[in-house]
């Protein structure tokens, strides 16, 4: 078995930015501390991520009423709602926002559509922090995916389309395009570059097999295995690779999420290395 490293992999942009932003908040408040910091909700969906901050001392809350008044929290990638910026104004909490730029550029195309009084469409999984965060900034938003269209079918005004950022690139083109045969249509709705760079990478990729190194609970990690034109395994964690069984592949790629830490990508593939030619 040959191993192939498919470009770009790992960490995109905006997951470097909330880890960077992370590990300055736990160095500035040693533990134990009086004054621990929190998170909302995983800053990333990497449970590797996620261990090595909460040994660091990062508090993960999956609600605003879990964090002490006036503490500090952080506000991950993933970008929360109105509300929720409201209830820690109102509660006296320290924001740090470690939300995705590209991200925060959804919340902004779908508020807009909304003052204008278009009917905003999200194309996105309903329980991602992600989905959430965008259908907050709107009244009685509509989210599909590529295959739900039944709560469109009181739609009458003008569409405003929007799209979760690590969602199939090409499962959303196809629905913008659907949904332009119906209705008028405006859309922004389009996967982050990183999201598409790594999915083009997959796509291209012509060899016997494919590895994509990334937690389960990743919707980017996902899909990458989902855009794949052969044979596909996923690994989280060493214990997760080293149960595949890749008897029979001659050539296998790797990548990995836009979540996944480059230590654990190397030192998969350095054990991926003991394996060739096996």
């Amino acid at each position: 078995m040959t191993i192939e490293i498919l470009e770009p992999h790992g960490f995109c942009a905006g997951v470097k930015n909330a880890l960077q932003k992370a590990r300055a908040l736990v160095t500035c408040h040693p533990q134990p501390s009086a004054a621990p910091v929190y998170c909302l909700h995983e800053l990333v969906h990497n449970e590797l991520v996620v261990a090595d901050l909460k040994s660091r001392g990062l508090k993960f809350v999956e609600s605003l009423s879990d964090v002490p008044e006036g503490s500090t929290v952080l506000f991950s990638a993933h970008g929360v709602s109105p509300s929720v910026r409201a209830e820690a104004a109102a509660r006296k909490l320290k924001v740090v926002d470690a939300t995705c730029p590209f991200v925060a550029r959804v919340h902004q195309a779908a508020s807009e559509f909304a003052s204008r009084g278009l009917q905003v469409v999200v194309i996105g999984h309903p329980d991602h922090a992600e989905v959430k965060g965008i259908t907050g900034e709107v009244p009685d938003p509509i989210v599909i995916n590529d295959s739900s269209y039944t709560s469109l079918e009181t739609a009458k005004r003008p569409l405003g389309v929007v799209s979760q950022t690590t969602m199939n690139a090409d499962d959303v083109a196809a629905v913008v395009e659907r949904l332009r045969q119906t209705f008028v249509v405006e859309s922004t709705a389009e996967v982050c570059r990183a999201t598409k760079e790594r999915q083009d990478a997959v796509k291209a990729f012509d060899g016997d097999a494919l590895l994509v190194l990334g937690s389960a609970q990743s919707s980017n990690t996902k899909r990458l295995c989902e855009v794949a034109h052969c044979r596909t395994f996923r690994a989280g964690t060493m214990a997760d690779l080293r149960d595949i069984d890749f008897s029979g592949i001659g050539r296998l790629g790797v990548t990995s999420g836009a979540s996944t830490p480059e230590e654990f990508f190397s030192q998969a593939v350095d054990w991926l290395r003991t394996q060739e030619d096996t």
